[in-house]
């Protein structure tokens, strides 16, 4: 068994209301800080400046210029115009930054230090330069859970004006100490409409699991949605807007992605098992996408891997990246090459909550050496034997259990 020290970030949003004179406060604040947010940024990019030379160049400026303003907010703007510069470098070294310099549209005020901020009792405390100000918040069950389940409070804090509303952002930290077998893995292929898993025991393969996503076809059925909402009309009107916000696409997609999420959680902290996933990057998103139409660009650029890989990241459980290329084109068992998979459909009974209902699988199948391979199954076990036979030699099957390797359906609603 090894060990390994993980700490894991949270931020709570928080939305509190406050009085017309709280508000007014803030708004003066807020307005100052994106003035030197503004000056900061724009030399940061361009000598690559670090915190401390921010300080050394504007500390004494703006004091004079914003003497009222409390000192920890301007020490706060530092941090964000350090954070904006070095995203806009990288941006700008991808090719991916559109304008010389970054601009600055939405702003949120950072309050550096615990000094200058109190929670408690449901009120949230902000010095400001009329005063200890008061932002109330109703009963916030995600807040006092990590509050009283020994995650550590960050001493920065956060917050934007909404209209009447101040959104306030507090985060927190945990340590956790993650054990795990490192020949012991759960093997994780993420496709279109399913993410298949291989669960290797001791460096032997013992079960696959295909859990139905149906991400591929609620992307299709959102797309064509959204084109008949926009049809004859502007993206940008109001009531468009309103009606795409409407569709929650993004909301139901991230469900089902958190729900596939745990049950990989479940199945990695039982067996004390290393999560092994393939690297999609952007990169090879684009590449993928080269010469494709629009359709099938947009369900490429859909496709959810990164956003999979953050939140197992964001889980108390060992992650390890390794190279997806050419994955489904070997055979797992022999090394043989794959040339080619047939379409399958089949049917199968699942039982629900009040009814068992018929689910169709669409399956690509070949035959190798009289042995039927599926292409998902195939990726998700190559994948695992990537991290445990860097040599690539095929996979160990279980010394004890028939030749055959039996896939379990698994639905995450």
């Amino acid at each position: 068994m090894e060990k390994l020290l993980k700490t894991l970030t949270r931020t709570v949003t928080v939305e509190c209301y406050a009085n017309r004179y709280a508000r007014r406060a803030l708004r003066e604040i807020e307005s100052a800080y994106r003035e030197m947010l503004r000056e900061m940024v724009e030399y940061a990019v361009k000598h690559k400046a670090s915190q401390s030379t921010l300080h050394k160049i504007f500390y004494s400026r703006f004091r004079e210029r914003y003497p009222w303003l409390p000192t920890r907010v301007i020490k706060g703007a530092y941090r964000d115009a350090v954070r904006r510069a070095k995203s806009f470098r990288e941006l700008k070294k991808k090719g991916r930054a559109y304008t010389d310099k970054p601009e600055v549209r939405r702003v949120t005020v950072t309050y550096s230090d615990p000094q200058d901020w109190k929670l408690g009792d449901g009120v949230i405390k902000l010095r400001t330069h009329v005063g200890w100000i008061e932002l109330h918040y109703r009963n916030h069950k995600q807040l006092h859970r990590y509050l009283y389940c020994g995650w550590k409070l960050s001493s920065e804090l956060k917050f934007k004006l909404v209209g009447r509303r101040v959104v306030v952002y507090l985060a927190f930290a945990k340590h956790f100490e993650v054990e795990y077998d490192p020949r012991n893995a759960v093997a994780v292929d993420v496709n279109e409409n399913n993410v298949t898993v291989a669960l290797f025991k001791s460096g032997a393969l013992a079960e696959v699991y295909r859990v139905e996503t149906g991400l591929g076809k609620i992307v299709i059925a959102y797309s064509e949605r959204r084109k008949k909402i926009a049809e004859g009309n502007s993206t940008k009107t109001r009531e468009v807007r309103k009606k795409l916000r409407k569709l929650r696409e993004r909301e139901r997609k991230l469900d089902i992605l958190k729900k596939a999420t745990r049950f990989i959680e479940r199945l990695v902290i039982e067996n004390k098992a290393v999560v092994v996933i393939g690297n999609i990057g952007r990169k090879a998103k684009e590449k993928m996408e080269r010469g494709k139409n629009a359709k099938l660009r947009h369900r490429i650029h859909q496709w959810s891997v990164s956003t999979l890989i953050r939140l197992l990241e964001e889980k108390p459980v060992h992650v390890v990246k390794v190279s997806e290329k050419g994955s489904s084109s070997t055979d797992p068992f022999t090394g043989a090459r794959i040339n080619g998979y047939t379409p399958l459909m089949i049917r199968s009974a699942v039982k629900g909550v009040k009814r068992v209902r018929v689910v169709k699988l669409m399956l690509r199948v070949a035959r190798v050496n009289g042995r039927a391979l599926e292409r998902d199954v195939v990726g998700a076990i190559n994948i695992g034997l990537r991290y445990l036979n860097p040599d690539g030699s095929p996979v160990a099957l279980s010394s004890t259990g028939a030749h055959e390797v039996r896939v379990k359906l698994v639905s995450p609603r």
